[in-house]
């Protein structure tokens, strides 16, 4: 990028943001962005209840304000409310991703800041989701020039492309001016943070958290008349420049926004199993096996997955000591697959990661990596081989539940239904899983807060 083109990718994100309505938006794409949000609202009550949702609960006491905190009879000031229900939507590990697009979980930096925006000012559900668009496909945007080196260089996309989302998401939906915008993604271009070494973690979450908090924290400081220099992300020593990882940014890449709908073309991922999504289709060819074979966990001798460099990176427990560890943990969840015949919440508690059956599969299990595949591919091939001898082998070539072949409307109500279950307080599951169903229609989304 010449000096002429300096501050070209926050002009042409502010530019897209402040003209967009929902009319512009494909009706594909808003329906899309109706689920994503049912879906990250559902494993944020659930994550509430969960070891981060907890302590972020427990560690932020200032005083109760008027932002709703999602599964809890409990509420807090704007910007703790927005932190600790970020954090809930992570804690999990069951929160959407869009790796063909940005390389990690799209909605979840945006949702906390929205829905607590949204009951602040009474926006409708037409306004969030038209706010929520404009967030995941500035995060698309600059996703595109750095990835996938930024990612492997170590940092957690999530965060690091999720804040702008965020600032973007609430700065749409306070209808800042263009120049305001501007200055919101330059703000946020200065707190991108989030390492992949604390994966498995509960820090992991307070990546999603922190960039929910901080994205919003930009939007309000742009609105107030704070500022930011024009070429902060594509400069030198900017966002691109400092997070790049090895490779040059590819200016080419950036996208036609407004004509190229990312939330379209690479859509979203809806997950079936709570934990890290490049294990999802070796857990589900490992149970397709298991199950059409009649495999129990004493009869399994070995069991080989062959997957990415990208899935190898991300699964760093192979003993794996607690239930946040072992969601990543290719040998713990193949093992939960075959033993318990499942990989659901459950499996994830920490009295469980030691149960006899799945320990003595896990055991077994052994991943190596397929250099032919694509570093982020999520394709996985599993071989059984069992004590008699017998071998089965299955090639996945994607996870369930992608964007091309989706989770339908009653499998992602059940999942929030389950989901909303585990809340620590009491939720009007089924008037708020309408209402999010619907959201579109909703005049106040005040209204929906006080079901969650």
């Amino acid at each position: 990028m010449t000096d002429a083109d300096m501050g070209r990718a926050a002009s042409e994100l502010a530019t897209f943001v402040t003209s967009l309505s929902a009319d512009d938006i494909p009706e594909e794409a808003l329906r899309l962005a109706e689920r994503a949000i049912l879906d990250t609202v559902g494993v944020t009550l659930a994550g509430a209840a969960a070891d981060a949702g907890e302590i972020a609960t427990a560690a932020i006491r200032d005083g109760t304000g008027e932002t709703t905190l999602l599964g809890r009879d409990e509420t807090r000031p704007l910007s703790d409310a927005v932190f600790i229900n970020g954090v809930g939507g992570h804690a999990l590990d069951f929160d959407d991703v869009a790796l063909a697009a940005m390389d990690g979980h799209p909605s979840v930096p945006m949702v906390a800041p929205l829905l607590a925006v949204a009951e602040r000012e009474n926006a409708s559900g037409r306004d969030v989701l038209t706010a929520f668009v404009a967030g995941f496909e500035t995060q698309c945007y600059l996703s595109r020039p750095i990835s996938p080196g930024h990612y492997e260089g170590g940092w957690h996309a999530t965060s690091t492309f999720g804040v702008f989302g965020a600032a973007v998401a609430v700065a749409k939906l306070l209808e800042l001016s263009q120049a305001r915008v501007e200055h919101a993604l330059g703000i946020a271009a200065s707190m991108p943070a989030g390492l992949k070494r604390n994966f498995g973690s509960t820090t992991k979450p307070i990546h999603a958290g922190q960039a929910a908090r901080s994205g919003m924290t930009a939007a309000l400081l742009a609105g107030e008349g704070a500022t930011a220099d024009s070429a902060a992300i594509d400069g030198e020593r900017g966002f691109f420049d400092s997070y790049r990882g090895d490779g040059q940014p590819d200016f080419e890449r950036l996208p036609e926004l407004g004509t190229r709908w990312s939330l379209l073309e690479d859509g979203i991922d809806v997950k079936k199993y709570p934990c890290c999504y490049y294990t999802h289709a070796a857990i589900y060819a490992a149970s397709e096996l298991a199950d059409t074979h009649g495999l129990e966990a004493e009869e399994i001798d070995d069991v080989v997955v062959t997957a990415s460099q990208g899935a190898a990176d991300a699964l760093a427990h192979d003993d794996p000591s607690t239930g946040l560890e072992a969601k990543f943990s290719m040998p713990y969840l193949i093992a939960s697959a075959i033993a318990r015949e499942r990989v659901d919440l459950a499996a994830f508690d920490d009295e469980r990661i030691d149960d006899r059956a799945v320990q003595s599969v896990r055991e077994q299990v052994s991943l190596i990596v397929d250099d032919e595949l694509p570093y982020d591919s999520n394709a996985a091939t599993v071989e059984i081989t069992t004590r008699s001898g017998e071998r089965h082998e299955q090639f996945q070539a994607k996870p369930p539940g992608t964007h091309d072949d989706p989770l339908t409307d009653d499998e992602l109500h059940e999942k929030f239904r389950l989901c909303a279950e585990h809340a620590p307080d009491a939720v009007d599951i089924d008037g708020a899983c309408a209402d999010l169903d619907t959201l579109r229609t909703l005049s106040d989304v005040s209204r929906l807060l006080e079901k969650l």
